[in-house]
């Protein structure tokens, strides 16, 4: 319980993410008492000087009402139009209760590709910020109507981990149809036990989180679990709780024992770092030896050429690259300083060789420190 009550008193900005199957009904629409006594719930935090982020889901399941569709439609272009069509529903539900506490709301849709790109990660940062210093809620959406292969389930347990990196969160707070992590599926074992706190996020933990969600949420526990993981790997912790009593928000903030807490695993990153570790897609892989592990895990030095044994992909300079170790286990993330055509040109010479080799030198070092995160 000191676990939590310190966690808790430490959260002045934070980030809640509301999934379907809390926000919708099971026959179809919107829950309006979800949102009211959501709306009740961040006007108190709010109230108490705390700062709040939303993180909406429910926009394909509102258009489903507009559009007459029984259930959640499967090809893209349908999600993308349900998605249209719900999306003004449901911003039109948020401004509706929030207005009734005098607060004023913005939509935001993002989509990965806004935040790959620095500089729009930073425009991005920036303008959360900006609404944030006017008392204005920002209700963050994956922007479903333009994107393709990310319009799934799990994308806003995901894009919550990401905005809470975005904005230097404290706490990220899930809200899902469920109270929480359990050892075992609750719907299929009677003696399932609610896991009250996660120290560390492995494959066991990660396992716990199998299966599936309900007709609305089609995902499961799995994908909050991942962005537990995502926001702890950048010092954020994260709760999960149900959403389903909207009370619970207030004994999360009262720091009673209700849902999941999953600690962080380290402190907390800048935001270039975050966005470094988190947001970007690696588009290959350089493995290094063990002198080199060891010198960029224990002793914070720029990867050199010299330890560099092996590289995968097709990568250019600026793009994100894992780094692994001998035996493929993936310790780092980082900004490739050369391509992986140089690379493998380069790998094994001492850095002193580079022009030599390559007739050129950009830097000494294939990937700088501060371009790097050990994960």
């Amino acid at each position: 319980m000191e676990i939590r009550r310190e966690t808790i008193k430490r959260a002045k900005r934070v980030v809640i993410k509301v999934g379907s199957a809390v926000l919708t009904l099971q026959s179809g629409g919107l829950n309006e008492e979800a949102f009211t006594q959501l709306s009740l719930a961040v006007s108190s935090l709010l109230g108490k000087g705390m700062e709040v982020v939303v993180v909406t889901s429910g926009a394909v399941a509102a258009g489903m009402v507009k559009l007459g569709l029984t259930e959640r439609p499967k090809s893209i272009p349908e999600k993308q139009a349900a998605a249209a069509a719900g999306q003004s529903s449901l911003m039109g539900r948020y401004e509706k209760v929030f207005a009734a506490h005098n607060l004023n709301v913005a939509q935001v849709l993002l989509t990965h590709e806004d935040l790959s790109s620095r500089h729009r990660y930073l425009n991005a940062r920036n303008t959360l910020f900006t609404l944030l210093s006017y008392n204005v809620i920002p209700i963050i959406n994956e922007n479903d109507t333009v994107v393709v292969d990310e319009i799934k389930f799990g994308d806003n347990d995901n894009l919550s981990a990401l905005v809470a990196g975005l904005i230097d969160a404290d706490l990220l707070l899930i809200l899902t149809d469920t109270d929480g992590l359990y050892d075992k599926d609750p719907r299929s074992h009677a003696d399932a036990r609610l896991i009250p706190l996660v120290e560390k996020i492995d494959s066991h933990i990660e396992h716990m989180a199998g299966g599936v969600g309900t007709s609305i949420a089609t995902g499961g526990m799995i994908t909050k679990v991942q962005a537990a993981r995502k926001a702890s790997s950048v010092g954020i912790p994260t709760i999960i709780a149900s959403g389903r009593d909207m009370s619970n928000i207030d004994k999360v903030f009262a720091s009673e024992k209700v849902g999941t807490l999953f600690l962080p695993q380290s402190e907390k990153l800048t935001s270039r770092k975050h966005w470094i570790a988190t947001v970007l897609k690696p588009k290959g892989a350089i493995i290094v030896d063990d002198g080199a592990r060891d010198a960029l895990i224990t002793k914070g030095k720029s990867l050199l050429p010299t330890g560099i044994v092996g590289v995968e992909g097709d990568f250019g300079i600026g793009d994100a690259v894992l780094l692994e170790d001998k035996e493929g286990k993936r310790f780092a993330q980082g900004l490739a300083g050369y391509t992986h055509a140089e690379i493998l040109l380069i790998m094994g010479h001492r850095s002193s060789r580079i022009e030599e080799i390559l007739g050129y030198k950009y830097c000494d070092e294939v990937i700088h420190r501060d371009d790097l995160v050990v994960l």
